[in-house]
C-alpha cells in the first residue's frame, strides 16, 4: 500500500477547490451575485444605458430626436434572469440623473423613471431563458393648472 505525504494531500485539495469553483452553475453565480450585468459600451441614446449581451429587434425599435425632445420605443432580447435586469436599471439609471419613481413586478416586471422634463419606462417579459425589454422614452406631460385669478359674476 502506498503512503501519500500531507503535501501531495494538500496539493490535491487545492486542486479539487479550485476546480470545483470554476463549474458553479449559473444559477449559483447569480444566488452568490457573481454573475452581475454590465452596461454596453455603444447605446442609442448616452444617458439610457443597456445590459451587455442584449441585442436590439430593429423591427421592433423607433426613435425620434429633435431639438431636445426624444421619443423612442426599442425593444431588446438577452439572456439574463429579470431580477438581474431591475438591479442592473436600479443602479445604472441612478447613475445618468434617472429618478425611480415605481417598480411593479408581476410575472412581467415594469420600472418607471423620470427626470427634468423626460420620462422613461422599462418593460421587462420573460421568454425561455432570456428576457424581452422595452424601453419607451419620451417627453413628460405637462401639468396645467387652473388659474385663481378668475372673475365670476
Amino acid at each position: 500500500m502506498r503512503k501519500f505525504t500531507p503535501g501531495f494531500i494538500s496539493l490535491i485539495c487545492c486542486i479539487l477547490v479550485l476546480s470545483g469553483c470554476s463549474g458553479l452553475s449559473k444559477k449559483d453565480k447569480e444566488a452568490t451575485g457573481v454573475a452581475m450585468l454590465e452596461p454596453q459600451a455603444i447605446v442609442k441614446f448616452a444617458d439610457v444605458p443597456i445590459p451587455a449581451g442584449f441585442k436590439q429587434i430593429p423591427e421592433e425599435s423607433y426613435s425620434f430626436e429633435n431639438s431636445g425632445v426624444r421619443v423612442a420605443v426599442l425593444r431588446y432580447q438577452g439572456k439574463a434572469d429579470v431580477n438581474q435586469v431591475v438591479s442592473f436599471y436600479k443602479e445604472q439609471m441612478m447613475m445618468y440623473h434617472w429618478n425611480l419613481l415605481n417598480v411593479i413586478e408581476y410575472g412581467d416586471s415594469v420600472m418607471n423613471f423620470d427626470r427634468e422634463s423626460e420620462s422613461c419606462i422599462i418593460s421587462l417579459a420573460p421568454k425561455g431563458n432570456s428576457v424581452v425589454m422595452t424601453i419607451s422614452l419620451g417627453p413628460k406631460s405637462q401639468v396645467y393648472k387652473k388659474s385663481k385669478d378668475i372673475v365670476k359674476f
